[in-house]
């Protein structure tokens, strides 16, 4: 049994080493075709047309687990592991630390946090939006996006669901202002060699990420999704049709790697950052809000 789990793990390791990589040269492509600046002259989301539904403002003093719980029970995510102490709230945020841990509940290794609302607020359709600061460290990137269990079907249509990237920052470890990017992606018919991916955008940001709050939102309509920085419209996409299904969201960092077991890949390599010792970036998170559209008064 012993040799059965270390060879599970080896292969593991293995397959996710090649995938990282991969990730890694088709993240490089997009980085030369698919680059675009958030633009003033775009199209504004009007947020007087909608109505609030949910939100977390991350005022009080302990994380709302009526509202959030850990994404992963099970610990293991990519290159380390999900637990819900590296999830606080602090001076009016959300604050994900991503850390390496000798002692940690897992054992040793770098943990951090994903964070889901599943069974908690599960939504179709309208728009969604967080105000956040991103970690500062390569190797690891951090997260706004929806999903369902659909997301996994192999043989599945993006109408049952679809995982909905409103962003992702795996771009810290490029050099100067081409650092200041993130990304909005959609994935849908499972992870493996079967899935369907689609990048939507690459959003070059006005400012700093990791020093300054900025806004990334999604608007979900029944006929497109519209990608939104700082409430201006950076990239639209209907691919492989619309999500019809309710979505929960989520809030994450991740650890570039599989098994547990850090690797190079689309986001850096986490051992390659300074001062490891003391290496633990923030993900900070002023709010997260989702509104429904406004019925138009009838005549």
């Amino acid at each position: 049994m012993k040799k059965l789990e270390i060879k599970n793990v080896f292969s593991d390791l293995t397959l996710g080493r090649l995938a990282n990589w991969l990730t890694a040269f088709v993240s490089a492509l997009l980085l030369i075709v698919n680059v675009r600046s958030v633009s003033m002259k775009k199209p504004q989301i009007d947020l007087d047309k909608y109505k609030l539904v949910f939100s977390d403002e991350f005022d009080g003093d302990a994380l709302n687990t009526n509202l959030w719980r850990v994404h992963n029970a099970a610990g293991v995510r990519k290159g380390g592991y999900w637990t819900l102490d590296q999830a606080s709230v602090e001076n009016g945020s959300l604050v994900i630390r991503t850390q390496y841990k000798e002692d940690g509940e897992f054992g040793s290794g770098w943990y951090t946090s994903g964070l889901e609302t599943r069974g908690r607020f599960e939504h179709t359709y309208g728009y969604y939006e967080c105000r956040c600061k991103l970690p500062k460290g390569q190797g690891m990137w951090s997260a706004f996006w929806l999903i369902n269990s659909n997301v996994n079907k192999t043989n599945g249509h993006a109408r049952e669901g679809a995982e909905l990237d409103v962003f992702e920052s795996p771009y810290y470890f490029l050099p100067g202002k081409l650092s200041h990017l993130v990304t909005s992606n959609i994935h849908y018919n499972g992870y493996e060699l079967q899935t369907k991916y689609k990048n939507v955008v690459i959003s070059r940001l006005p400012n700093d990420p990791y020093e300054n709050f900025n806004t990334y939102g999604m608007l979900w309509t029944p006929e497109e999704y519209i990608f939104y920085v700082n409430g201006y419209e950076v990239g639209r996409s209907a691919f492989g049709g619309v999500s019809e299904q309710p979505e929960y969201l989520i809030l994450s960092c991740e650890v570039d790697g599989a098994a547990a077991t850090p690797t190079y890949g689309w986001s850096g390599r986490i051992d390659r950052n300074k001062d490891l010792d003391n290496f633990c970036p923030e993900f900070c998170v002023d709010y997260v809000r989702v509104y429904d559209a406004v019925e138009p008064a009838a005549e």
